[in-house]
């Protein structure tokens, strides 16, 4: 009996069965799933992984203990609420292991905040780090238009918000409203309201579909949980990247999320938001009287103190009479000179002139050719005969071309100023008071031959001179014509060119 069990017993071992690790982690797997099938655990949530798989990996902790948690990607889409870091949540799920590593883990199904202030603390960190980004900076809200053409409005199409929008705009001023539906709670509720928005501000100017020129985001009350689709930060950004003015009407007054912060006005209400959107057409109709009223009787007043300034003006003006009584005497004074002037100009140019021809007259060239002669026979004598040919020649010719080069110099100065006399003539002709005569005017004189200027001295009338003669007028009316006087022009005969005294018939005249 010895021999036949001596080779089966062990080698001073016990008698406990052997495992292999696969299937000790196996046995492992199998008790920890029988005994923890389904579990709920309230943790805290620590690091927070999203690779690019879908899959979410995270840590559940407390004070004294910490277990890995993994969600797979048809989960992770179905989530309410993504946990965030420091986020008190309770997981629903099933422990099991991962033989790979050796650990044990829960996969979660589903996730919930651990209570109102867990949310509430979520919701202050998540505002406070879009806050740090500047999606909530005052400065980049844009202004509200005052009459917008079409309202674009991101809503359920079924409840009762978007009926009192549209009863509201209709009652106000209607506008033509763009409904773009999306669920207002729920798990796709962000990406839906993101989507939305972004839609709309991706349609063309002048398209098919206009383009809105303000977005209403609307939303009844509710609960924190019924609106925190609004406070997800794909909605925030969204909302803050607009560049249509946008409205944010999520929930009742009391109510706020993050896209107030970040939409460029905050209603309380849906019904507030169609009030913000348009004004009171019968209000805009009145205001529009009131101006009209206002612009007519403006524009009466003032065309009336104007008129009222003109006649005021007018009657401390004087008449056109007593404005031109100045000038014409200006005038008469003026012309009075100017007679003067011309006789004086007429005389003082005479005078020049016979000044500077008298000293052109030949007997002073007779002179100076004589002085010249004479020095010239002076020179003659110490000069050889045959040389002093050829000298006379020259100076004979010399003086000839000089001869007639000064005569035609004396014929030219002589025309010039008898032109430029006749000239002044003219123009004292033409300026007179003989023209004027001519053209209907009358002199009137008295008897001492004096001008009568003014009304009052019409009694001292004696002379009335008009362009064809003269007439008086005395006490008994007797009219006697004198023929007005023209004055004759002379004219001065040219200088005649008289031969030289003593000049030899071998030199020939100068002239």
């Amino acid at each position: 009996m010895s021999d036949l069990f001596e080779d089966d017993a062990p080698n001073g071992t016990s008698n406990a069965p052997e495992f292999s690790v696969s299937e000790l982690s196996g046995a492992v797997k199998k008790m920890i799933e029988g005994e923890f099938g389904f579990v709920r655990v309230r943790a805290e949530v620590g690091r927070v992984s999203l690779p690019r798989s879908g899959h979410m990996y995270f840590d559940l902790k407390d004070d004294k203990a910490v277990i890995n948690a993994v969600s797979w990607k048809g989960q992770v889409a179905k989530m309410e609420h993504r946990p965030e870091e420091g986020m008190e949540v309770i997981a629903t799920g099933r422990m099991t292991t991962f033989p790979g590593g050796s650990r044990y883990q829960l996969i979660v199904e589903s996730i919930e905040p651990a209570g109102a202030g867990a949310l509430m603390a979520m919701l202050e960190k998540r505002k406070k780090q879009l806050a740090a980004e500047g999606l909530f900076d005052p400065q980049r809200k844009q202004a509200i238009p005052y009459l917008p053409e079409v309202i674009g409005v991101v809503t359920s199409p079924s409840g009762a918000v978007i009926r009192d929008i549209l009863h509201r705009l209709r009652d106000r001023f209607p506008r033509h409203v763009l409904l773009w539906p999306v669920a207002v709670q729920g798990q796709n509720s962000a990406r839906e309201v993101a989507n939305a928005i972004e839609q709309f501000n991706a349609l063309p100017k002048g398209g098919k579909i206009p383009r809105p020129d303000l977005l209403i985001v609307a939303r009844g009350g509710g609960s924190v949980e019924d609106l925190w689709g609004f406070n997800e930060e794909i909605v925030v950004r969204a909302a803050a990247a607009s560049s249509i003015p946008l409205i944010s009407a999520v929930g009742h007054e009391t109510d706020t999320t993050l896209i107030d912060f970040a939409s460029d006005m905050r209603a309380p209400t849906p019904t507030a938001a169609a009030e913000i959107a348009v004004p009171v057409r019968r209000e805009l109709w009145v205001t529009i009287q009131e101006q009209k009223g206002r612009m007519a009787r403006g524009l009466t007043q003032g065309l009336e103190r104007r008129r009222q300034r003109l006649n005021d003006l007018a009657r401390i003006m004087p008449t056109s009479d007593r404005l031109l009584d100045a000038p014409r005497q200006r005038f008469d004074v003026l012309e009075a000179r100017l007679k003067q002037a011309l006789t004086l100009s007429v005389t003082a140019k005479r005078h020049h002139l016979n000044t500077s021809a008298a000293g052109l007259r030949k007997s002073v060239l007779t002179a100076q050719v004589n002085r010249s002669r004479d020095r010239l026979t002076s020179l003659s004598r110490s000069l050889d005969p045959s040389k002093l040919a050829q000298v006379l020649q020259r100076n004979r010719q010399g003086f000839g071309q000089l001869s007639m080069r000064l005569s035609r110099a004396a014929q030219g100065q002589e025309q010039q100023r008898r032109q430029r006399l006749e000239r002044l003539e003219a123009m004292r002709q033409a300026m007179g008071y003989e023209e004027t005569l001519r053209r209907g005017y009358a002199v009137v004189r008295d008897a001492q031959d004096q001008l009568v200027t003014s009304a009052d001295q019409a009694d001292r009338i004696a002379q009335i001179q008009f362009a064809d003669g003269r007439v008086d007028v005395g006490a008994g009316r007797e009219a006697a014509q004198q023929p007005a006087q023209k004055p004759v022009q002379t004219e001065r005969p040219k200088p005649k060119a008289k031969p030289v005294k003593g000049a030899s018939d071998d030199q020939g005249s100068l002239f």
